[in-house]
């Protein structure tokens, strides 16, 4: 099971245009079959922690969409 900060930090220095496009990039990275956990919540798809992020306002506009607003990655 990946941690959400793995995902964040995959996504530094890239941009993407959708939601759809960054839960493509995750299974590519991650696997089709990969679960993810955050400090709070457990056992999501990669569609489900897309969403989780986008609520938690970890993203922030790009040129080309969307990427990672690294200030609010946590570090523990």
């Amino acid at each position: 099971m990946a941690h959400g900060h793995d995902v964040l930090h995959m996504m530094e220095g890239n941009n993407y245009e959708t939601k759809e496009d960054l839960v493509k990039a995750i299974i590519e990275r991650f696997g089709e079959d990969e679960e993810f956990h955050t400090c709070s919540v457990e056992g999501m798809n990669a569609a489900e922690l897309v969403d989780f992020l986008t609520e938690r306002g970890k993203f922030m506009p790009s040129n080309d969409g969307f990427t990672v607003d690294t200030s609010k990655i946590c570090n523990h």
